[in-house]
């Protein structure tokens, strides 16, 4: 969290304490008392309070009110400070800071007595000191003291509103500074999205259809060719042709996809798996299980295009004799899975090049998701993406 004003400004209160200290020490060396003895003491409770201050007291500064270690500050204060004014009244000078202290550290109320027990040697001194047999004096003393501490209420209760107000203004600069970064974050993405959409219709409306038409060519050129040293030259140009045709297919598919512009997520992974019983002429089920739960638009991205490599490893290597998706929606997670009878294959050493596993697996994790593998030789392949509901709604820039 933002640091408060007063805390950034330490080193003035570190300056302030430093001051009284050394200007308390100062009266009471100058102050005659009854002993030697007495001196020494409050000198050395006074020098106490300092490394007190430093290892305790100044930490507890950017703690919250009423914190185990403020708490202990004050309470450990109330006996250094009584014992040196027991012995040399000038003490009570140190009060000019460690009211403030209190009040910093504590609550109102609970600093009103903190601020109380700090005057308590004094107000015991007049009652049975010097002064017990002068009513007035005492009287006058004891009214004194009062206006003091009634000073050190109206000072402490200004001094809460002031950290108060420095803490709801800190929290409202980190709810304006986060705000500001989520929509940085979002125009950001927005714009990516935007770009990358612009340039899968670019190239689908020309590198991918350019090559599409010179595979035609080629292809249609092909049973009209017999000699063989024509005939090589074309076959090297028809799988160029077609390698680039693959490549280009590949960047538009890289974008959100337009399946999810018309239709749920269901329905695309539907008509995924229905198409590719139709091309292999094969058994493709899919069903869907759990309650439907909304899931931002990344996610059902990387659920579909997951889905659509692993059909695409279907049709290319598994030669199956059936197939199966399924799409769990659970409390936290959403789950698919694909699964096919055919040949399968070790995992690690899939044959489906960069556009394969590989990048479905750096797809799934970027989303916050995994991805598992489970195929042998001779047993078939069975794929398995879980992505995280709760986390889905900052994934636009996964597509």
């Amino acid at each position: 969290m933002t640091d408060h004003a007063w805390q950034r400004r330490s080193r003035l209160w570190d300056l302030y304490f430093g001051m009284v200290l050394a200007a308390t020490l100062v009266i009471v060396q100058l102050e005659d008392p009854s002993t030697a003895h007495q001196r020494l003491i409050a000198t050395a409770c006074l020098l106490a309070t300092g490394p007190w201050y430093v290892l305790v007291g100044r930490p507890a500064l950017g703690q919250p009110d009423n914190s185990p270690r403020g708490t202990l500050y004050v309470l450990g204060l109330i006996p250094m400070v009584g014992i040196a004014q027991a012995n040399m009244g000038s003490s009570s000078l140190m009060l000019f800071t460690l009211t403030a202290q209190c009040f910093m550290l504590l609550s109102v109320r609970r600093a009103m007595f903190a601020a109380l027990g700090l005057n308590l040697v004094p107000l015991f001194s007049i009652v049975v000191g010097p002064l017990s047999g002068r009513p007035k004096a005492i009287a006058v003393a004891v009214l004194v003291v009062l206006i003091g501490m009634a000073f050190a209420g109206v000072f402490g209760v200004w001094i809460d509103q002031i950290i108060k107000q420095s803490r709801d203004r800190a929290d409202l600069i980190d709810a304006l500074n986060t705000t500001r970064a989520e929509l940085a974050e979002s125009h950001r993405r927005e714009g990516m999205l935007a770009e990358r959409q612009r340039l899968a219709g670019e190239i689908h409306d020309t590198l991918a259809q350019g090559f599409t038409s010179i595979l035609m060519l080629l292809q249609s050129a092909e049973p009209h060719v017999t000699e063989e040293a024509v005939r090589r030259p074309l076959e090297l140009a028809t799988r160029t042709a077609r390698e680039n045709l693959a490549e280009a297919r590949a960047l538009v598919a890289a974008l959100p996809p337009a399946a999810l512009d018309s239709a749920p997520l269901a329905d695309a992974l539907q008509r995924a798996a229905a198409q590719l019983g139709e091309e292999l002429d094969v058994l493709v089920s899919y069903e869907t299980h759990g309650e439907f739960r909304a899931l931002a638009a990344a996610t059902e991205v990387v659920l579909l295009r997951a889905a659509q490599e692993a059909l695409a490893n279907v049709r290319k290597h598994a030669a199956a004799r059936s197939a199966s998706v399924r799409l769990e929606y659970h409390t936290e997670a959403v789950r698919l899975e694909v699964r096919d009878d055919g040949v399968g294959f070790e995992p690690g050493t899939s044959k489906d090049g960069h556009f394969g596993l590989r990048g479905m697996r750096e797809r799934v994790t970027q989303a916050g998701g995994r991805l598992t593998v489970d195929s042998a030789p001779g047993e078939g392949t069975g794929l398995t993406v879980e992505l995280p509901i709760a986390s889905t709604v900052t994934m636009r820039s996964i597509a």
